[in-house]
């Protein structure tokens, strides 16, 4: 007997001793877990790595050469052997200058360059990739809140499918009596056979109607752990009734911010195109030198620049346009942006307020459906009811527990939506 008994009290002592996963745990793990965050993490790092990579612009470059190389071209070979400083006065010989032997040598040298100005590009190149990292990561912040806000609309959606389950168990117990108690009243003639069928049609539909239940658990459960990025837990701590509302001042929302730094970023990136039409200046520092081979004598030499350079280009004119219009469509976009998170905040509160209302209709409904089904069944039983008003009850009964769970869902799903819109941390997560 026990050997047949501990399969199945198992999954019910794990189920007790398991805590669940509350709705706080969930975000975090989707927020380590989720492959779209994971994706941003890596375009966070990108910027970051691109706005590191413009603040060394402001540092010198080291270039480094070293080879061999063989050559009877005529001023090359002239120049090869003047460095490595065996230059005869037989080889100023028209006959040598012009059809030279092949040369050969070993040649290295280092050259240290330092930009001084560049137009102001370095520093507006400096600027816009610093506000580009800012924007990704604030980005990515408004990401992990929208996930957030779904992983609550998937979340609570899972444990109202699991509570719809459990009722239309429920439904399906009171059908079976239901049936059973009407075939035995059609047996002694008391009902008649029509009802008897009716019973058991209404058994059948409550069935189906389990069936579909846990169809939509398991489509619940699977949305949940797609977010997750992993398998749903059995176990969901936090319970689905609502959450009293967030009291305070709305927040910073970031995705305003990372519009913000975008626009700045768009106008640095303008002040840099147009920083290349201005001259540049910069210092050169070298060092250098060629052998015959390796070991023997040669030359070696230093040599220090300072010059300026400047060029002009036409399509370089058009870039600087295009970029200047890049920056107005940024700040026009920014503006944009604003009006709908104002817009947003306006449409949550409003959202959150008439789910509040359907809460509250939907538990009064609830309470005199369920109370309307006790007194049905007992004046059934009675003989004072036909069987058309026992049944109403069930399906108005089974009508309130699904307004019920749809508008506790809707309620905890409109109060994420409005954090988003506040800029405030979806369920307080930070």
């Amino acid at each position: 007997m026990v050997k047949q008994l501990f399969p199945v009290l198992l999954p019910a002592v794990l189920a007790a001793q398991d805590p669940g996963l509350t709705l706080p745990q969930a975000i975090r793990q989707a927020w380590e877990r989720q492959p779209g965050l994971l994706a941003g993490d890596a375009q966070v790092e990108q910027a970051r790595a691109e706005a590191a990579a413009a603040r060394a612009g402001r540092l010198p470059t080291l270039q480094a050469d070293a080879g061999w190389r063989r050559t009877d071209e005529p001023l090359m070979a002239f120049g090869m052997k003047l460095d490595q400083a065996r230059i005869t006065a037989a080889d100023f010989d028209p006959a040598r200058l012009n059809g030279p032997d092949p040369v050969s040598g070993l040649g290295a040298s280092l050259a240290l360059r330092q930009p001084i100005y560049a137009g102001g590009r370095i520093d507006a190149g400096i600027t816009a990739a610093r506000d580009l990292a800012g924007a990704a990561e604030a980005r990515q912040a408004r990401r992990r809140q929208e996930v957030a806000a779904a992983v609550v609309q998937a979340y609570f959606g899972s444990e109202a499918a699991a509570q719809g389950v459990a009722y239309a168990q429920d439904a399906l117990d009171h059908a079976r009596a239901l049936e059973t108690f009407v075939e035995a009243r059609a047996a002694q003639g008391l009902l008649l056979k029509a009802d008897a069928l009716r019973a058991k049609a209404f058994r059948a539909q409550a069935e189906a109607d389990l069936a579909g239940a846990r169809q939509r658990q398991a489509e619940a459960r699977n949305g949940l752990a797609l977010l997750l990025g992993g398998p749903a837990p059995a176990v969901l701590a936090t319970p689905l009734e609502a959450a009293p509302r967030a009291e305070g001042p709305a927040g910073s929302r970031s995705d305003l911010e990372a519009a913000r730094l975008e626009a700045r970023a768009a106008a640095a990136a303008a002040k840099a195109e147009g920083g290349s039409l201005k001259p540049e200046l910069g210092v050169e520092l070298g060092w250098g030198t060629a052998r015959p081979t390796f070991g023997t004598g040669g030359a070696t030499w230093t040599n220090l620049a300072v010059g300026a350079r400047w060029t002009f280009s036409f399509a370089q004119t058009r870039k600087v346009q295009a970029a200047r219009a890049a920056a107005r469509a940024a700040e026009e976009g920014l503006r944009w942006q604003q009006a709908q998170a104002d817009r947003d905040r306006a449409d949550a509160t409003a959202a959150v307020d008439a789910a509040e209302a359907r809460v509250k209709a939907a538990a009064e409904s609830l309470a005199a459906a369920d109370e309307a089904r006790r007194l049905t069944e007992a004046r059934f039983q009675a003989g004072l009811l036909p069987l058309t008003d026992r049944l109403d009850a069930e399906a108005r009964l089974t009508g309130a527990r699904a307004l019920q769970l749809s508008s506790l869902v809707e309620l905890r799903a409109a109060e994420a939506r409005q954090a988003l819109a506040d800029g405030r941390p979806v369920e307080g997560v930070q």
